[in-house]
């Protein structure tokens, strides 16, 4: 009678291994996949459609929307991914702040909890400094200039830069310039922010910059804002487009001002163990993947910025454009006192790269 019921029991052990191993590889989920870089490389029991075991099960976060250019443009990475490997690497994509905000998710990487994450630049400046760069206001004019220094070489050393930290970067995707929502009145001047609660995201230079316009700004996870907006615990809030419509800040928000003032763009990172201890073909794919996808979500982001003015306007929002010039010298201020050696500063250097990137 025992050997019979070990019998079952192993019988039952190796059926539920065998099914958690058969979930898709490109939706969102909203649970965590059974494997984790604390396995790192281990063989998986799942297998593609070729018959081909996956020897990778990897796990990539982001904060946003599920309907976000992140999103697709993390579900073709999965997609190439796993053709390119040959169905040995498989990715889950998770949203919407499933496995934590960018800080958390940031760390799960470091400690081997987690595979990959999508994340802001903002929340990398605990660990360089040479992100910062990103973070100054009116640092960039348009979306070609800010992608020609994120595709340089330089940019290409930034997003490397925190490999010691146990964090390697893969591409860089894009979330585009910032722009300004609230529930009081039109932001036409940088006076009209004056008195403002609006949520900034963690970075000392974007309070900083908040505060030099007159603002109250307040640092607030991404998926506590629409609640925090909805309440009135804060008047206003600022990001791109693609954001503003895909969290329906058009509900909660009358108006929409083209301040233009950050540019972000969004650096796609994977465990530095977890990528050591894959073998050089998958390594080969994941990277190949990650250029061809980060490309595929710019234009996503692109595709969608050509209607969302006009998608937001018919959703209620009353949009004004501004004279950029003003708000570039009420942020002056910034520049003084963040483009200087030191830590948590702008180093000089890079910000002179850039420069010179751009020909100014």
């Amino acid at each position: 009678m025992k050997k019979k019921v070990l019998t079952v029991f192993i019988a039952s052990t190796l059926l539920t291994g065998i099914l958690a191993g058969c979930g898709s590889t490109t939706a969102s989920s909203s649970a965590p996949a059974a494997k984790s870089a604390s396995t790192t490389a281990a063989k998986s029991v799942s297998s593609s459609a070729s018959g081909t075991k996956a020897e990778y099960q990897i796990r990539v976060g982001h904060v946003l929307a599920n309907t976000h250019p992140y999103e697709i443009g993390l579900k073709k990475f999965a997609e190439l991914a796993k053709a390119k490997s040959g169905g040995k690497v498989t990715v889950d994509v998770f949203g919407n702040s499933t496995l934590g905000n960018e800080r958390d998710m940031v760390e799960a990487l470091q400690l081997g909890t987690q595979e990959m994450v999508l994340v802001s630049t903002a929340v990398l400046s605990s660990f360089t400094d040479q992100f910062l760069v990103f973070d100054l206001p009116f640092m960039f004019n348009t979306t070609e200039e800010a992608r020609k220094v994120c595709d340089s070489d330089l940019g290409m050393s930034i997003l490397h830069s925190v490999e010691d930290n146990g964090i390697k970067g893969l591409a860089w995707f894009e979330n585009g310039f910032r722009n300004v929502t609230n529930s009081v009145h039109p932001i036409e001047h940088p006076s009209d922010l004056k008195g403002i609660k609006i949520r900034t995201m963690e970075s000392p230079i974007h309070m900083a910059t908040f505060k030099a316009m007159g603002a109250d700004p307040t640092p607030m996870a991404m998926g506590e804002l629409f609640t925090a907006l909805q309440q009135g615990t804060l008047d206003a809030q600022e990001n791109p487009l693609a954001i503003i419509d895909t969290n329906k800040f058009y509900e909660i928000q009358k108006y929409l001002s083209m301040t233009e003032h950050f540019y972000a763009p969004a650096p796609l990172f994977i465990a530095t163990k977890y990528y050591n201890d894959m073998s050089p073909d998958c390594q080969k794919a994941v990277e190949e993947a990650a250029k061809e996808a980060a490309a595929f979500e710019r234009q996503t982001l692109d595709d969608m910025n050509v209607t969302l003015r006009d998608s937001l306007k018919k959703n209620g929002m009353t949009i004004n454009d501004v004279d950029k010039n003003e708000f570039k010298t009420a942020c002056k201020s910034v520049y003084d006192q963040f483009v200087q050696d030191g830590a948590g500063k702008v180093s000089p250097d890079i910000y002179k790269k850039v420069c010179d990137i751009l020909g100014r």
